[in-house]
């Protein structure tokens, strides 16, 4: 090996791994999730944050809150899907509305239904809240078919 070879092979090794290492924890970091948010400590949280984040149109933070199945996730898509037909003044009106909860009622120690309207549209809506795992989590369906 000429003397050129010599100095710049053993510098390029410790380049290759610093670059590996970097794009290493590059992955790592992209791997996790984006979008963590609190843990609600109780239904009311639970509830409270998922409705708020489908109010302002925050719907991956709405889901974050949701019991993950395919049906709750269908109706999550058409309620976003009919947050987009507003237009912009009618977007903002929702993002800006306060959540008036009239009741909370508690079925048992892991479930809750929360009765509450907006001051956007004051239309009487509920949403059962239920403790999985640890996490309360709104069952979204049920705003669909109270007889779950």
């Amino acid at each position: 090996m000429t003397g050129f070879a010599k100095t710049v092979l053993p510098l390029s090794k410790k380049r290759l791994k610093q670059l590996l290492l970097s794009l290493l924890v590059f992955m790592l970091s992209c791997g996790q999730q984006q979008n963590t948010y609190p843990v609600a400590e109780n239904a009311l949280d639970a509830g409270r944050e998922f409705i708020d984040a489908c109010l302002k149109g925050d719907f991956a933070k709405a889901k974050w809150y949701m019991v993950d199945d395919s049906t709750n996730l269908g109706h999550l898509e058409r309620a976003e899907a009919k947050f987009r037909t507003y237009d912009k003044e009618g977007r903002q009106q929702l993002r800006t509305a306060s959540i008036n909860i009239s009741e909370v009622s508690d079925v048992d120690t892991v479930t809750s239904i929360i009765y509450y309207s907006n001051s956007f549209d004051q239309q009487p809506l509920k949403v059962k809240v239920v403790k999985q795992a640890e996490k309360w989590l709104v069952d979204f369906k049920y705003t669909f078919n109270p007889n779950l």
